[in-house]
């Protein structure tokens, strides 16, 4: 035993920590969950990819997913359906959480950090993901590697549909930490980079503006 500690103690010296904690996150998910971590972390390498939308091809819907959403995926929700409020073919929006506790309020930290962007979540329950979700969506958006390993693994006929939300992200970041491991502070900054995301994304939509009469 003191030898394999010894061994992991010279290697966590020589390998980067960047790698380091890569070999821990692996290590995290089950077997059938780490093909799906490496793919998807390759992929992030390359560049984030982002689903290809076309005007000839309406968007029946949105759904956002996180861990269990209080947080990140109803304020993506609520912040989409903003931007999408004065338009013609606006998809139907909602969020969910893969571990989410179905009635449960947005965290106080998203209910404040939600009302500086003009934003109210008070009134938000939370809703575990199901099926039925997912068939019925035409994109879901993630927010980090976790939820996107949950999703494909549970859901793998959603693969096509299924992207990280951070492709619209102005400064190429792989993902969107949950802000409930940080503080206020660091749920205001997360919120200020969904806002950003769910306006890149709204403007590669180009959904039509409503029709003046």
């Amino acid at each position: 035993m003191r030898f394999q500690n010894n061994i992991k103690a010279a290697l966590r010296k020589v390998l980067p920590s960047g790698l380091t904690v890569e070999l821990q996150r692996y290590r995290s998910y089950s077997i059938v969950e780490r093909p799906l971590y490496v793919r998807i972390r390759l992929l992030s390498c390359i560049g984030l990819p982002k689903p290809i939308l076309s005007q000839s091809r309406r968007l029946r819907s949105v759904l956002f997913v996180c861990f269990g959403n209080i947080m990140r995926s109803p304020m993506c929700e609520a912040l989409m359906l903003r931007e999408c409020a004065a338009r013609m073919d606006a998809p139907t929006i909602n969020s969910a959480g893969l571990n989410a506790i179905p009635g449960k309020s947005a965290h106080p930290w998203a209910i404040e950090a939600a009302k500086e962007l003009g934003i109210s979540l008070e009134s938000h329950r939370a809703r575990l993901l199901t099926r039925t979700m997912v068939d019925e969506a035409s994109l879901i958006f993630t927010m980090d590697y976790h939820n996107q390993v949950q999703i494909l693994s549970r859901y793998p006929e959603a693969h096509q549909k299924t992207f990280l939300l951070s492709a619209y992200a102005e400064n190429s970041r792989s993902e969107i930490a949950d802000p409930y491991y940080s503080d206020q502070e660091g749920t205001r900054r997360c919120f200020q980079t969904l806002a950003i995301c769910i306006q890149n994304l709204i403007r590669s939509m180009q959904l039509k503006p409503e029709r003046i009469s």
